[in-house]
């Protein structure tokens, strides 16, 4: 069975890196939730951050070229053209390939994981109107409803 588009990196990744993930999340949006006036320049930043797809197409590109041009010098090069299309396909297919599971293990996360962080922070600024951050909250406790907000937009 060929996993859902938007989970499928997700569950092809060992538990222990999304939770690791997870933390890290959790962890930067308490930070922000006590310096709301940086929320801004995290935005922008999320907004250059590359998703693991972007990191394994542009290392795939690279990977393919160096063995085209190899393979011109020697032709057994041209099986690493191959096998990098194999690991594109398999991909595709399956949200999962060797590469990935360095590039995960690397913290480099999907771009529905960069949205949650995203969406956590847009909630603690206040975008949301439906998401009232009482004033009296602990900084965990609006933290918490931020993320509990993104995860209804995810």
């Amino acid at each position: 069975m060929v996993p859902e588009t938007e989970a499928r990196v997700e569950i092809n990744t060992e538990e222990q890196i999304n939770q690791r993930i997870r933390r890290e999340l959790e962890a930067r949006v308490c930070y922000y939730a006590q310096r709301i006036d940086e929320i801004d320049g995290r935005l922008e930043e999320l907004d250059q951050e590359w998703d693991v797809e972007r990191v394994l197409e542009t290392n795939a590109g690279i990977a393919f070229l160096l063995g085209v041009t190899l393979g011109a010098i020697r032709g057994k090069w041209y099986l690493l053209s191959g096998v990098v299309a194999a690991f594109l396909i398999q991909h595709a297919v399956q949200g999962w390939c060797p590469p990935v599971s360095i590039f995960r293990r690397l913290g480099v996360r999907t771009s529905a994981e960069i949205n949650h962080e995203r969406f956590a922070l847009k909630a603690l600024r206040g975008d949301f109107a439906n998401v009232h951050m009482d004033g009296d909250q602990s900084t965990e406790q609006r933290a918490r409803r931020a993320i509990e907000a993104a995860d209804a937009f995810l």
